[in-house]
């Protein structure tokens, strides 16, 4: 069982998306840039500050991915609460967040989000209805840094849009290829139906 440590809070000091591909330059499994970090690699330049940087992989993978991070220390984010995981310990099946940082260090480095998956295809962890073969998962920059589809970005932010997540929006919908508006449109209508987004998208 993962041991309590307090309120999932505190200073970030986050990677950079290219210190986080040096770091994970020896992982095997897939990784990629999330978050607001990814619609900006997709947008091909920074269009606002970022508090955190956010690594997605999935769940089946995390134990892999943090035996490459030797120094490192680990904890579940769940329900506002940080649980610091032991080496080896995987991370409860409610648990979609691991904050990270080196071990004798006070600031969070980056944030792991674990995504689900079955058999070849990813499988959205709020509706098991909404999925997209693994290998259409992710796009690369230039220089090769792997980030999440702007489409399924924008679907995780949908749920609870903050001011950011609306400007995000906004700065990405004109450059999302017909496709990947449908997609979008396809996701929110199966999880929210009436979604304030839709009508951008159907215009």
């Amino acid at each position: 069982m993962s041991r309590f440590h307090g309120p999932a809070e505190g200073h970030w000091s986050p990677l950079q998306p290219h210190d986080a591909a040096k770091l994970l330059a020896q992982v095997t499994v897939p990784w990629w840039i999330a978050g607001g970090w990814a619609l900006d690699l997709f947008l091909g330049s920074q269009t606002r500050a970022h508090d955190d940087l956010d690594v997605g992989v999935l769940r089946r993978d995390v134990i892999g991915v943090i035996m490459h991070l030797p120094g490192w220390e680990f904890f579940e984010a769940h329900s506002h609460t940080l649980y610091r995981l032991e080496v080896g310990e995987r991370p409860r099946p409610e648990v979609s967040s691991l904050w990270c940082r080196p071990a004798g260090t006070e600031h969070w480095a980056l944030e792991l989000m674990l995504d689900d998956a079955q058999g070849e295809d990813w499988v959205f962890r709020r509706s098991s209805s909404v999925r997209l073969p693994l290998h259409s998962l992710i796009n690369r920059t230039a220089v090769g840094i792997p980030y999440l589809r702007p489409q399924i970005q924008l679907l995780y932010k949908a749920r609870h849009p903050r001011p950011k997540d609306y400007i995000d929006f906004e700065h990405v919908l004109r450059r999302l290829s017909t496709t990947e508006r449908a997609w979008l449109g396809d996701a929110l209508c199966t999880v929210d139906p009436n979604h304030p987004w839709l009508t951008q998208l159907r215009n």
